[in-house]
This record gives structure tokens, sequence and C-alpha cells, in this order.
């Protein structure tokens, strides 16, 4: 029997080159944005935030920048950001750069109509559990890496740092109403966040697949997610020049993100957010990766079938296997893709984690992001996750 919800309410327009049609969109949904942009400087150095800046000029749009957002975007920033569209009296809000940047952009969107703190709408942790009153201003996203697929997904991730939270959550209104993918705008990335980011998409697929809320559509597109990061990424971290590749990569992201929508992460990002939350020099796609290995082998005794799925959409010949070697074929794919885009360097230790912390990053991935527990295939207790979690580091 087959049940599921298909709600995908962004508009996508994708392929190289098509920033310019920013310029003469009729999509646009206002006349002034507040531009959300990180704090590292890198809109600015590779003249993206001037090129938007021209062609929402061209579009008879003006537009106002903050540039404070963090590589894991703070609560703080979420205030600041909404005080200041407010002030300038922005009716739409855009998110270009990385995860981070449109994550923020949507927070901020949500907060520029609704009164109080963004935590007061956070559904798990020590969030108030309240219902936004008013939907979030119109977002428009403009991915410049190929990793996160916010742009294809209602869901923002912002830190509490005063308690290490970091809490994934959004609603009908946080979808973007348009987004534009250039595959030319991810040129600029550098490898090892190609790599990184690379592998955050991989994830989407690949939890999206085994999430007890999959559904035909996620299906579909978390196979071609797969086969396509698994082709394209060690191609892409090795010469990144190439556009045909980097468009390969930026739809395998965006596809992703639409799993995503539809059927949801499960506890491996949960237990990443808990890690990210005490640690947030740690990239999201990396801590990912350091936990990836033990989780999936884990869960492999409960979804073998899955597992042998995502083994072939890798390009393993599961076949020519023994039998009860198939369900770990995909986790030993895994490791190989790690290797071959040059992450099996990373460890906890080297972000300052000490081991003795499993039971507290355990625990506050179950408090915290515990709803993706409950999509996970299969029930995992405080004990299971502090032993993936011991398993991982090193």
């Amino acid at each position: 029997m087959i049940n599921f919800l298909f709600h995908m309410p962004t508009r996508i327009i994708f392929g190289p080159g098509k920033l310019k049609e920013l310029g003469t969109t009729p999509y646009l949904p206002g006349k002034k944005a507040l531009l959300v942009i990180s704090a590292g400087g890198s809109m600015v150095a590779h003249g993206y935030m001037q090129l938007v800046q021209t062609l929402l000029a061209q579009n008879g749009a003006e537009s106002v920048v903050f540039d404070r957002i963090q590589a894991n975007p703070v609560l703080e920033h979420v205030a600041e950001g909404a005080a200041l569209a407010r002030t300038e009296g922005c009716d739409f809000v855009i998110g270009l750069g990385g995860g981070s940047s449109i994550d923020a952009a949507k927070a901020i969107a949500l907060m520029v109509t609704n009164s109080g703190s963004y935590w007061d709408y956070m559904p798990s942790g020590t969030g108030g559990r309240q219902v936004p009153a008013k939907p979030a201003l119109p977002i428009v996203a403009i991915p410049t890496t190929a990793g996160t697929g916010t742009e294809a997904d209602p869901w923002i991730v912002i830190t509490r740092e005063q308690t290490n939270e970091k809490i994934g959550w959004g609603n009908d209104s946080t979808y973007p109403v348009l987004s534009i993918v250039d595959p030319k705008l991810t040129l600029s990335v550098p490898p090892r966040v190609t790599a990184m980011t690379g592998m955050d998409a991989f994830f989407h697929a690949v939890e999206a697949y085994l999430s007890h809320a999959r559904q035909p559509t996620s299906d579909l597109l978390a196979q071609q997610a797969v086969s396509l990061i698994s082709s394209f990424l060690p191609q892409v971290v090795q010469n990144g020049d190439s556009i045909e590749a980097r468009t390969m990569l930026s739809w395998a992201s965006t596809a992703a993100g639409v799993c995503e929508s539809l059927s949801s992460c499960i506890s491996h990002h949960s237990m990443e957010h808990a890690l990210s939350a005490y640690y947030p020099e740690i990239p999201h796609g990396a801590g990912l990766v350091m936990l990836s290995v033990p989780y999936f082998r884990y869960l492999t005794r409960y979804v073998p079938d899955r597992m042998i799925d995502l083994a072939y959409f890798m390009g393993v010949d599961v076949d020519s296997l023994p039998a009860n070697e198939q369900p770990f074929a995909f986790v030993g794919a895994l490791e190989k893709l790690i290797k071959d885009i040059g992450l099996d360097d990373l460890k906890f230790s080297d972000y300052g984690v000490h081991r003795d912390e499993m039971p507290t990053l355990a625990a506050n991935a179950q408090e915290t992001m515990g709803g993706l527990f409950n999509l996970t295939p299969t029930q995992m207790n405080l004990r299971v996750v502090t032993e993936i979690f011991e398993a991982a580091y090193r």
C-alpha cells in the first residue's frame, strides 16, 4: 500500500548561467530585498553579491545587505537580520551562498513577520513550541555550493549557543518561492569544501531512501542523487573546472533537497547536529562523514534490502558477492567514496572533541532532534546512540 503527501511549492530555475534571469524574471516576489550572506567575505570576493544586487536593480528591486552569518547560523543573528529587514522595509529575503546563508534567510524571513524570539517556535529542546501566527516573508534562494539542498526544502537549521542546541525546523511558508540554481557559482568552491558539501547531499538522499516517510518520488530522486554523487564528486574534487560535472552535482544536491521535503532525513542528521552544536567549527558535511560508517553499519541489519539497493546505486556489482555480504556492500562503497574524495583523514579529536563527551552528545541528539529518530528504520535508545558516537571517535 502506498500512502504519501506530495507538496513542493518552490519554483526552481536551474542551469549554468541561469543567475542572469534574476534580472528579468517576473517571479521576483517584491521590490526590496534583504540580501543575506556569510560573514566570511567570499560572496564579495567572488563578485556574487555585487552581481545579484545589479540584477535585482535591473528587475526594479532595491536591496540591503546583511553579512553576519556564520558557518553554523546562530539565534542572535536571526534577530539582528529580522530587525534590519523591518527597519529597511524589506518585503522579501534572499539567501545567497551555502546552506547557512539560505537557512538564516528563511529564519529571518519568518521573524520579520512574527513577534518574540525565533526559539519560541522551536518544537523540541528548550524551544517554546509555539506556532507562528503569520507566514514568513517570501524567500529567494541562490545557492553557491552543491550540498545542502535547502533551495528545495522548507527546513531551517539554527543554533542556540547558550544551550548547545542545533535544531532543524520549518513550515510551508519557509519553502523558497523562487530558487535559482546556477552551477557556475560553484566553480569557486575549493576541493575540500566541495567534498564536504557533496557528502551532505549524498546523505540527504541516502537517509530519505531509508526513512519511514519515504515515497515513490523521493525514492527515484534519491536513486539518481546517490548515483550522480558517487560518480561525479570524486571527479570534481580532483578537477573542479568541469562545468558539466559541477552541473551534475548541483542537480544531485537539489534533487536530494526535494527528497528532504518529501521524506525527510533520519537520525544520522540528529547526531551530527548535536556534534556541531557543541563544536560549531565542525562543518556539517564533515560531521556527517565522521559519523556515517558506524551509523549505517548499525542500520544495515534492519533494512538489508534497502542497503543492497544503495550499493547498486553506487555502482557496486552486488550480485557477484555472497548473499551474506550483500547488505554490507553499501558501507564498503561509502568508505571508498570517503577515501576517494580525501575525507578519510577526518577525526573528532582534531576538532577538540573528547571521548568522554559521547554520552552527552547522544542525549543532546535525542532531546533536540528526536523527531528524526521516529523516522529511522529501527528504534535507537540512548545506549545505541552513544555506542555509535564511540565507534566513530578517533
